[in-house]
């Protein structure tokens, strides 16, 4: 097998906010997204992707290697299909390079992978590929496979601790150090420390694995008076600023992070430079938290909570859960989120010293009490721009135009939490102020 395909199905639009930029299959979770960890573990010399029509501009800029949603690649040699959404456990990775067309591999109902044969790939079409896969797979012998079916982003958040041990397991890359080379105060076993040559620790930084491994990549800057809690994954160029990191988190590339974080993913290119609480939660790129924002992750009660997906609420059957906030948006000095919140693209949260709105529509503000959609679209892609050039990146054309599709797309959504605020609040359309966004 040296070709493979990951696939988005109908249930990547649970995945709203944090999938609204980006297929499925590009979350994180543990040290990887689903696609670095099969590229990574698989003999794989062509690769492809069946995702939504509205990514393929996007993907295809960042990911230009990539055979996106090409029924024609498809045809010309035996492709392993895999899931977008299975997670799967360690020992079934190795076993993918085995798999023949006799069988398919089932986690629950969804087809969790199968090998598509060329003359197949006809039945694939963009409008409906998982039907034509769950099609090809009622043809097979089911087999099936151990892991994590992912349903909505808190399953990211709940799998985490457990991913981060397996893929610790997983990948060596980054070479052990121990406490004589690095002069690193070490609490628990010093053989799952992994830090890369060039990451930067000051003295007066606490690394604790007596939960599990710490792997700190290149280029990451440990600020003294750090404490980092195992397992936890510090992404290439991140930087740590007196942060409490608790078990169970992961941040991606060139994050600036301060206060305390409690099982959380913060995607890549994050800000929560000040004090503050961030626990059970999944931030994405571009994304700043301002000084002294705060998200509950506990109900008073204990109770399950419920999380408003594009303004549906839907009971997480847990406990624990924090917020979940989309690509570009900014909150501002002491912002403070309930339990179970959703926030989506490109929205400006401008608190009133009370909990905020548990749902915040993409490009949409919270401000003097109320939530209204007078955003201008020209004036977020400037300030867009701006924080990427800061990172010597830029907002792409084609980026551009998948935010004016989700600025489309949500259209009802917002209108409808405008028209709910309203209602509740007893109040209409007030004059505009402006406010601090904090640092960025």
């Amino acid at each position: 097998m040296n070709r493979l395909a990951l696939f988005e199905d109908r249930s990547a639009l649970q995945f709203t906010p944090i999938a609204l930029m980006r297929p499925v299959f590009e979350l994180l979770c543990g040290q990887f997204t689903a696609r670095e960890r099969m590229l990574k573990s698989l003999p794989v010399e062509e690769w492809g992707v069946l995702i939504r029509p509205a990514l393929t501009e996007v993907y295809a800029e960042e990911f230009p290697q990539a055979r996106i949603n090409d029924a024609i690649w498809l045809s010309e040699a035996p492709t392993l299909l895999i899931n977008g959404r299975w997670l799967p456990a360690l020992h079934e990775i190795s076993r993918l390079a085995d798999v023949t067309a006799e069988t398919v591999g089932m986690i629950g109902e969804s087809v969790a992978y199968l090998l598509l044969e060329p003359e197949e790939a006809t039945l694939l079409t963009t409008d409906a590929w998982d039907d034509a896969i769950q099609k090809i797979a009622s043809t097979r012998k089911p087999v099936a496979v151990e892991g994590t079916e992912l349903h909505y982003p808190w399953d990211l958040v709940n799998q985490n601790r457990q991913q981060l041990l397996d893929d610790f397991a997983l990948d060596t890359s980054t070479r052990p150090s121990t406490d004589e080379a690095r002069n690193l105060t070490i609490v628990g076993p010093s053989e799952l420390i992994r830090v890369d040559d060039s990451a930067e620790i000051d003295p007066f930084v606490v690394l604790d694995t007596r939960q599990g491994p710490i792997v700190i990549e290149r280029d990451a800057r440990i600020q003294a008076f750090t404490r980092i809690e195992g397992p936890a994954y510090i992404g290439p160029g991140t930087q740590l600023f007196r942060a409490n990191v608790k078990a169970g988190t992961t941040a991606g590339p060139h994050c600036r992070l301060g206060g305390e974080i409690e099982e959380s993913i913060l995607h890549g290119y994050a800000n929560k430079y000040h004090d503050g609480f961030l626990g059970h939660s999944y931030i994405c790129p571009w994304v700043n938290l301002g000084a002294q924002t705060s998200n509950s992750d506990l109900k008073n009660d204990y109770s399950h909570v419920k999380v408003p997906l594009a303004g549906i609420p839907i009971d997480t059957h847990s406990v624990k859960i924090g917020c979940f906030i989309g690509d570009h948006t900014k909150t501002a000095l002491n912002s403070l989120f309930n339990t179970g919140s959703s926030v989506g693209v490109m929205s400006m949260v401008l608190p009133v010293g009370e909990l905020l709105p548990k749902h915040i529509p993409s490009f949409s503000r919270f401000w003097l009490g109320r939530i209204d959609g007078q955003l201008d679209i020209a004036d977020l892609f400037e300030l867009a721009d701006t924080s990427m050039r800061r990172r010597a990146l830029s907002l792409t054309a084609a980026q551009r135009l998948l935010l004016v599709s989700i600025l489309e797309e949500t259209v009802d959504e917002r209108d409808t939490a405008i028209r709910w605020w309203d209602q509740k609040r007893g109040t209409s359309p007030a004059a505009g102020t402006q406010s601090s966004l904090g640092s960025c």
